[in-house]
């Protein structure tokens, strides 16, 4: 089990909803990788990451699907690729990311509480 965190550092995490606008391929990732554009309203605008998500998704399959992001994270550069947010998912038993995402279409921008 993680170590306890307060309800405050829980508040600090900016956790938001967007919409893949755009997603191609990462080869030049380390481990297989997709790039995506995320549309997260007009307050973030439209923010870009890297997510390991190539055992379950194609590029051409996350174009439209609402996912959930960390946004107030630092960019980390990913060998030639600046990833501005962390796209969020859950691990199967083999290591493979399955995202997270509303059950039900939400305004991009919104965030988890």
């Amino acid at each position: 089990m993680a170590d306890p965190i307060t309800y405050a550092d829980f508040e600090a995490v900016d956790i938001r909803v967007g919409t893949v606008i755009d997603a191609e391929p990462f080869p030049e990732a380390r481990k297989p990788a997709i790039k995506l554009s995320i549309d997260f309203g007009p307050e973030i605008g439209v923010k870009r990451s890297s997510a390991q998500l190539t055992v379950h998704y194609r590029p051409d399959q996350l174009i439209g699907r609402q996912v959930c992001a960390v946004v107030n994270f630092p960019p980390r550069q990913i060998g030639p690729f600046l990833s501005e947010v962390l796209t969020l998912g859950m691990p199967e038993d083999d290591g493979s990311v399955v995202l997270i995402k509303p059950d039900f279409p939400v305004p991009n921008g919104g965030k988890l509480f």
